[in-house]
């Protein structure tokens, strides 16, 4: 539009106004002529809008607007103009889509966005190929419906994706998928998979050969322990020259049949995702042995090992696993905590499901070493292990224990002023719901 199209209009206004009064002048109807000649310019205006309002209503797509003369002329010649831009500003943009979704179709990983609710709005060839999606009729579909696995369906609704899941592909079980989902703009999810096939294949042979090997070893260990104990036990009858050596070899055969046992029990719980037998466990008397056989554990050092348990609580799950889980979490805090120290054990449960901590007053962990304590075999410090007795593989089963009961371990600690392991549980693991809340939240 012009710039002076205020100017224009008064101009043209003030010429038709003088145009009126001329021939009113010349005709002696000063009033007639100027009313015709305003009305005139009145409907020759409506007209105006009426094209431009049948134009917006009607118009397919990058149609110009209606040709136009005078002032309509300007506005329809700016309109036209901002048309223009638009398309160009159209087309670069749809250009550099272009090249988005070429250069993501070439991923070997699939790409999925996600809206709000969890239904599908794009995804890449790799997702069709992955996860068996279908072009168009997929579109809009909630991704639950579509990939049925049980623990993706849980992941997705728990909202936790700090860690990766691996499932089998829902095209192909043979194939092993990993699936991380981000977060982004309005609450959307973009979820990105990955085939971890050979990772899964490898990972799963070195658990094949430590299970293989653990089995062979137990045997022939089991018969040295024997024939050792047999000769300790007669001790009057041997050289006093191999007594210490004798005693020496049967406390690393048994250190030796420990390892495997804790092996053993990593392969059994790397097996499969749930306990086979998920029962309501009575968790403050399970705590309430463990405390017992930690309190004989410490004998000596003479620990203060005070237990907090809320009764009533229990959890859906396998009593000898999550009794497993539970003392190398307690043992540890006797090992590790300073003759005469302070172990805390608290158990309760709230809105965000069941909660066990364990509180110790020992030496404290760095924290550039709390990411890497469930690896199996990872030492703070390796001259400890001598003194300790442990395999180096209690955190782990701690770890697949509690994954397996869907919860999580939390481990924070401060050098010099001990350290807390928390095991969160998910809310779906509460035998029961129906406990009285307290005021600082727990259940009573």
């Amino acid at each position: 539009m012009n710039r002076n199209w205020r100017g224009t209009l008064i101009r043209h206004l003030a010429l038709l106004v003088g145009a009126c009064l001329l021939v009113g002048l010349i005709s002696g109807h000063y009033g007639a002529c100027l009313a015709i000649g305003l009305g005139l310019y009145l409907a020759w205006t409506l007209k105006q809008l009426l094209r431009l309002h049948d134009w917006l209503r009607e118009r397919k797509p990058d149609e110009p607007p209606p040709d136009g003369h005078g002032l309509w002329g300007d506005v329809f010649d700016s309109i036209y103009h901002l048309q223009r831009r638009d398309q160009r500003v159209r087309g670069r943009m749809q250009a550099v889509i272009d090249r988005i979704q070429e250069s993501t179709a070439a991923l070997k990983d699939a790409v999925i966005m996600l809206d709000t609710d969890g239904n599908l709005e794009w995804w890449n060839r790799a997702a069709e190929t992955l996860m068996g999606l279908k072009s168009p009729q997929d579109g809009g579909q909630p991704v639950t419906n579509l990939v049925r696995h049980p623990r993706f369906k849980e992941y997705f609704e728990q909202e936790h994706f700090l860690e990766p899941l691996e499932i089998p592909s829902p095209t192909n079980d043979r194939i092993r998928l990993q699936l991380h989902i981000t977060r982004y703009g309005n609450n959307e999810h973009l979820m990105l998979v990955r085939d971890v096939t050979r990772i899964h294949q490898l990972e799963q042979m070195r658990k094949d050969f430590i299970a293989n090997v653990s089995h062979e070893l137990r045997t022939p260990l089991t018969v040295i322990a024997g024939y050792l104990e047999t000769l300790l036990d007669n001790v009057e009858d041997v050289n006093p020259r191999w007594v210490r050596a004798l005693t020496q070899m049967s406390q690393q055969g048994n250190r030796m049949q420990s390892l495997l046992n804790d092996l053993l029990l990593l392969a059994k719980l790397e097996a499969t995702d749930y306990p086979s037998d998920n029962q309501p466990v009575a968790i403050d008397r399970l705590l309430a042995t463990v405390v017992s056989d930690a309190q004989a554990l410490s004998a000596a050092g003479n620990h203060e090992i005070a237990l907090e348990a809320a009764p009533g609580v229990r959890l859906k799950g396998s009593e000898s696993e999550l009794r497993s889980a539970f003392s190398n979490l307690i043992f540890n805090a006797v090992k590790y905590t300073q003759a005469e120290g302070r172990i805390r054990i608290r158990w309760w449960a709230d809105t965000q499901g069941a909660h066990l901590s364990v509180q110790d007053s020992g030496p404290g962990i760095e924290a550039r070493h709390l990411p890497r304590l469930t690896e199996r075999f990872y030492r703070v410090d390796s001259s400890r292990a001598s003194t300790t007795g442990g395999t180096g593989l209690g955190l782990a089963i701690v770890k697949h224990v509690l994954m397996r009961h869907r919860g999580r371990l939390e481990i924070s600690s401060v050098p010099g002023h001990g350290s807390t392991f928390t095991c969160h549980f998910a809310t779906a693991q509460l035998a029961s719901r129906t406990y009285p809340v307290t005021q600082d939240g727990a259940l009573d």
